[in-house]
């Protein structure tokens, strides 16, 4: 998963940019990198690992000078973990156009042999998104415009479409021209686009969440339909055009439980609202299934499941309380490489208020249960703080399924769900007992923010994937996803 955005305005925009960053992080922490254009046509950069405070000092900050660029965050999904995975990328032809990209491209492998037997384009990474840059810009160079406009890049952007399979939210910065957001025909990464009154003109930004607009004083505009493009140019004036052939709105479900901010609107659905059904449809589930229960207490694994947790303690009539204390500074577990970094990750970055769990039947509430290792770890400590009882609840359903549009779940064989029972995860976890979201209440819960969305990308609880897959490529997924693999294919790199 990453984070994207993008500001055209008439003054400077890197501390605007570096400030969206940092309300993006949780969507990457791996690496951030950020490219404006200045009123000479020349772009100045700064790309890096790390999070985005550490990446961008100020001596790097007073270079950066343009008035519209665009900015990244990122954690591997497709390709490497090194600092020339970060992005936004960069082809010197035509123009100088650089890429950030969300999502992933299923179809990337041939679409590489494409690049360099057809097109003669030199890859250096094997990161989808180089391909997608080279794609797109092969298409632009197509157009043999010296000065290419709207009409010409919108044209491009077909083109593109039509050749890449997968999910990819997208902004380009074209030298010397301005800046091109696209989404792919299912919308399933979302995209955002702000609005604000500048001295002489209108001034945009683009990005992953929306939640960020206010803070930079732009007010929501809309959402990026499913396969349109929007390009701004360099006098900030406004072009749109759809450039897929049959679009459909099937977003990522899997935003909603966890990825976006709960201040943010994913393609007109409050996050945090979808939320609070999430939790108020566990509770009516947990009264179906156990009527008489004896919940004591109900408390989140903070921050993503909080909303959801409260609202489900509401419902059930249950005492809610914050039994954790987070450590902020401690990224995201999911996201984490490692099985044993993210291990020692759980107890550095909870700590237990004991007597909260003391003598009680406590119900734990967490947005998804992914490898489990962080359930097992938190239940242990649980029991350690002196419950009685712990169960667990999941407010997602599931997750059996590798996804394949931009999130780095784990080989299937490492899903703890992946090969066993309900009652059988719930033994490895520790849980005295486990229940699980059903699908169709998750979606429930989101479609009632938006009831045009007819359909989510749900692939991670049901197998079924909405877009074409390149030859072998589940198969050569499942092995690149392995903590082992991984882990040998870092080594390797450093030595």
């Amino acid at each position: 998963m990453c984070g994207i955005v993008g500001i055209s305005a008439e003054t400077n925009v890197a501390a605007e940019i570096y400030d969206s960053l940092l309300m993006l992080q949780h969507r990457g922490q791996d690496a951030a990198g950020m490219v404006v254009c200045d009123s000479d046509d020349k772009l100045q950069s700064r790309k890096s690992m790390g999070y985005v405070r550490d990446v961008f000092q100020q001596r790097h900050m007073s270079k950066l000078i343009g008035n519209y660029g665009i900015g990244h965050v990122r954690y591997p999904t497709a390709g490497g973990a090194g600092k020339e995975f970060a992005q936004p990328m960069y082809v010197n032809s035509p123009y100088g156009i650089s890429l950030a990209h969300n999502g992933n491209l299923t179809n990337s492998t041939e679409l590489g042999k494409q690049l360099f037997h057809a097109e003669m384009r030199h890859l250096n990474t094997d990161s989808d998104s180089e391909v997608l840059l080279n794609i797109f810009a092969h298409e632009l160079g197509k157009q043999r415009e010296i000065y290419p406009s709207a009409k010409h890049i919108f044209r491009a952007v077909t083109k593109t479409h039509r050749r890449c399979d997968g999910a990819y939210a997208v902004l380009a910065l074209i030298t010397g021209h301005g800046i091109l957001a696209f989404r792919d025909n299912n919308g399933i990464r979302p995209l955002s686009i702000g609005i604000r009154q500048g001295k002489t003109r209108d001034e945009y930004i683009i990005a992953s969440e929306d939640a960020l607009f206010e803070s930079q004083g732009f007010k929501k505009l809309r959402d990026v339909e499913p396969g349109e493009a929007i390009f701004i140019d360099k006098k900030g004036n406004f072009f749109s055009q759809q450039c897929a052939e049959m679009p459909q709105q099937r977003p990522c479900i899997f935003e909603y439980v966890y990825f976006s901010r709960p201040d943010s609107k994913i393609d007109e659905i409050s996050v945090y609202k979808a939320r609070m059904r999430m939790g108020s449809r566990l509770a009516n589930l947990i009264k179906k299934q156990n009527p008489n229960h004896d919940i004591d207490v109900v408390i989140p694994i903070p921050d993503s499941s909080t909303t959801a947790a409260l609202q489900l303690a509401v419902d059930l009539n249950v005492p809610y309380r914050e039994g954790f204390v987070k450590n902020r500074y401690i990224g995201r577990t999911f996201i984490m490489p490692y099985q044993e970094e993210r291990r020692k990750s759980v107890r550095r970055k909870l700590n237990i208020l004991d007597l909260e769990f003391e003598g009680k039947n406590v119900l734990l509430v967490d947005d998804s249960i992914v490898r489990g290792t962080t359930s097992k770890k938190i239940i242990q400590m649980a029991k350690e703080a002196g419950a009685n009882k712990v169960y667990f609840a999941s407010a997602a359903p599931a997750i059996k399924y590798q996804n394949l549009y931009g999130i780095d779940m784990p080989a299937t064989s490492e899903l703890i769900a992946s090969n066993r029972t309900d009652e059988q995860v719930a033994k490895e976890i520790g849980a005295d007992w486990l229940i699980y979201q059903t699908l169709d209440d998750l979606i429930a819960s989101c479609k009632e923010g938006n009831p045009e969305i007819k359909e989510f990308e749900t692939s991670i609880f049901t197998g079924e994937y909405i877009t074409p897959l390149g030859e072998n490529y589940l198969q050569e997924l499942e092995i690149s996803r392995q903590d082992e693999v991984k882990a040998q294919r870092e080594k390797a790199k450093a030595n």
